[in-house]
């Protein structure tokens, strides 16, 4: 996990990634299983490269890569991200029949399948005992996550969870209410059972329960949590790194095996161009509201009525960095549950390199209307766009 690291360090001018001026930093991570490695070499980067960031956002495995961020020491939570996702490797059994010529991943995806992975989860034998059997809500999943809940307990640090340093939120799903619902450690006391209702993926993983209400992986309402920046109060200025690992763009499937991978893609990718594009045209009306109302007369301003108008008006500008991990050759549907040794190095790297190139660029530096609220910044595939626009979306 450590090869693209020997080859390109990140390096970014201090002076362009100034907090006073440009406000907070923000890493928002999607879930995605065994394509979490992405986000690790993201952070990777940017420690070396001096970022830390002030609030970290996650739904499932994001969660937890948020958690191993926030539940750690500073100098310590490179290590300890490193030291996850070791324990997330396949067994060397599962390794060795992924070398099969022609068949190793079906071998080793059927492995996982049927034993689950040391570390995370394993198999619930009461579940097959029939789809009608009654498990209990806190047990009705084909797997226990008993094995996750030991591995954070070992790596996080509760203290540390809730002390704000960076801020955390986890996003997981109210099952009863269907509502979303994000934990925060600036306002709720955050512990692992947090971290694991946003990563109980039904029906495989079983709810978690917080406070007497159950939660299931928060991906299964919004994968893509940056909606939790947007819609904070008070808002902030700020630079946001939202890192997708799901591609909302893709060729057209020919088969059932394409069909099963597309259809992964879209749904896990949660509209989120749709999301960022609607959110831009919403601070960009804030941003009218607040020029408005500065051109009012003292008089009007000093009515109730128009201080509550102008209430709705703000300047605050958020640069989001959306960084999309790239496909690795040959992958399929099954490539969540890819814990591979070279999977998830190969994606860790990428996580890196990609990083250490947006860095370079500093795309936040360059000049932007005043008037825009939110700028896109597009990092694909080895390249660095700005402010690339949703196509069919009016700003």
């Amino acid at each position: 996990m450590n090869s693209a690291a020997e080859k390109t360090k990140p390096k970014i001018d201090k002076a362009a990634l100034d907090k006073s001026v440009l406000g907070q930093v923000v890493l928002v991570f999607q879930g995605g299983g065994a394509l979490g490695a992405y986000q690790a070499g993201v952070y990777q980067a940017l420690q070396e490269a001096g970022v830390e960031p002030d609030w970290v956002i996650g739904t499932s495995i994001g969660a937890i890569n948020a958690a191993l961020i926030a539940g750690s020491p500073p100098a310590e939570r490179l290590e300890r991200m490193r030291e996850f996702w070791k324990r997330m490797t396949h067994s060397r059994a599962v390794q060795f029949a992924g070398m099969i010529p022609g068949a190793g991943q079906l071998a080793a995806n059927a492995m996982t399948v049927a034993g689950g992975l040391d570390a995370f989860f394993r198999p619930n034998p009461w579940a097959f005992l029939g789809m009608q059997t009654p498990l209990g809500s806190e047990l009705a999943g084909y797997y226990s996550t008993e094995p996750l809940e030991r591995t954070l307990g070992e790596l996080l640090d509760p203290k540390l969870l809730n002390a704000g340093r960076p801020r955390l939120t986890v996003g997981a799903a109210n099952v009863q209410t269907g509502e979303m619902r994000y934990f925060d450690s600036r306002e709720d006391v955050l512990t692992v059972r947090h971290v694991m209702a946003s990563g109980a993926l039904p029906p495989a993983f079983p709810a978690v329960r917080i406070d007497g209400e159950l939660y299931w992986d928060g991906g299964i309402l919004s994968n893509t949590p940056v909606e939790a920046v947007f819609d904070d109060n008070p808002r902030r200025s700020g630079v946001v790194f939202a890192v997708h690992m799901w591609s909302p763009s893709g060729p057209e499937p020919d088969s059932i095996w394409s069909v099963l991978s597309r259809q992964k893609d879209l749904q896990y990718s949660s509209r989120a161009i749709t999301h960022i594009a609607r959110q831009k045209q919403i601070h960009k009306l804030r941003h009218v509201i607040a020029e408005l109302t500065r051109r009012l007369p003292p008089e009007a301003l000093a009515t109730n009525e128009v201080g509550a108008l102008a209430a709705y008006g703000c300047r605050t500008q958020m640069h989001v960095i959306r960084l999309l991990a790239p496909p690795l050759a040959g992958e399929n549907h099954s490539k969540d549950i890819d814990f591979s040794p070279g999977g998830i190095r190969s994606r860790w790297d990428a996580g890196y390199a990609d990083t250490a190139r947006v860095l370079a660029k500093s795309p936040w530096t360059h000049c932007v209307d005043p008037m825009d609220g939110i700028i896109l910044h597009e990092a694909t595939a080895g390249q660095m766009n700005e402010d690339i626009d949703p196509k069919g979306i009016e700003q």
